[in-house]
């Protein structure tokens, strides 16, 4: 499927308008259908503090290891919420992931020392020890729990989205990409979940989809206005904030459910402590706020788990 030239170029001034930074590096988990909230329709980024009100829990923090009093986190700028971005200021961290991050951290009383990292190097860095936990709307998946402890803390999810004059409608099998290019993450479950499945369009008997990686978001959405290529691949709320504030896009539903989690090296003693701290923020509304606040309620989360199982489809 190809847009018409004119068709395409028409929509090339509003597709500039998406930022590098609007695709978020993962898959995640299970929520509603529903859209971006108002909290996160503002083209400004949400700066209202959620976290310094919160207070210490003797209970979860006695589940750390002794003698932590401070850890090294290695957070992947995306650019747009609920992604992280740096704010006018040059320094300053924002996002869903830092907030959260950041409440953990005030509940079990430790400092934060905060690195920015590139999504597809925060998670082999983790056995190395320079970092102590990565956040980056990391994915639980089976393969990577082979390497990786999580702790849970939202659902999110992966989802197409296209040019708003394409024939595509709600994507719910792959086997409906066949013969177009599909644009998507280097490193990340989009990239697997495509090239994993490529064999469905042969199984048809069909042209098989072609998967084009990229490392800089802004390419992928230049690709997709240009039409190099068809439908781009990436998270459900990431997805859904780009194509609230563009014209000429739409989103093309939720394909995969994954949870998502802070990420840490395999045998991490931190977890216990991580997992209380998740769920005090849930008990105590903490939680209920940050999300009202990043526009992402749909993907709340009832109780944190220690690298859960995969999802799979039902």
């Amino acid at each position: 499927m190809r847009t018409p030239l004119r068709a395409r170029n028409a929509l090339i001034a509003p597709f500039i308008l998406i930022t590098a930074g609007t695709l978020f590096l993962t898959a995640c988990g299970s929520g509603t259908d529903d859209t971006v909230n108002a909290a996160a329709r503002s083209d400004e980024i949400p700066t209202a503090d959620v976290v310094s009100a919160i207070r210490k829990d003797p209970a979860a923090a006695k589940l750390l290891p002794s003698g932590v009093r401070s850890l090294t986190l290695a957070v992947s700028i995306s650019g747009q919420p609920p992604g992280t971005s740096i704010l006018d200021d040059g320094k300053t961290l924002a996002g869903q992931d830092v907030d959260f991050a950041q409440a953990v951290a005030k509940v079990l009383g430790v400092e934060l020392k905060t690195r920015q990292a590139s999504f597809e190097a925060i998670l082999p860095a983790l056995d190395s020890g320079k970092y102590d936990l990565g956040v980056g709307n990391f994915g639980v998946t089976d393969e990577r729990r082979r390497t990786i402890d999580f702790v849970t803390y939202i659902n999110d999810g992966q989802g197409f989205a296209t040019r708003e004059d394409s024939d595509l409608k709600k994507v719910t099998d792959l086997r409906q990409l066949c013969g177009l290019n599909v644009a998507t993450s280097a490193g990340t479950t989009f990239e697997a979940t495509l090239e994993e499945n490529k064999h469905v369009c042969a199984d048809a008997g069909e042209k098989a989809y072609q998967v084009q990686t990229y490392s800089e978001q802004g390419a992928i959405w230049s690709s997709l206005q240009q039409g190099r290529s068809d439908v781009v691949m990436s998270t459900i709320n990431g997805l859904r904030y780009a194509v609230a504030h563009q014209e000429g896009a739409k989103f093309l539903g939720e394909f995969h459910r994954l949870d998502v989690g802070f990420a840490f090296d395999k045998g991490t003693k931190l977890a216990p402590a991580f997992q209380a701290a998740v769920n005090r923020l849930i008990a105590d509304g903490t939680y209920a706020e940050i999300l009202k606040k990043w526009g992402t309620t749909g993907s709340a989360i009832t109780r944190s788990e220690i690298s859960p199982p995969e999802l799979k489809d039902s």
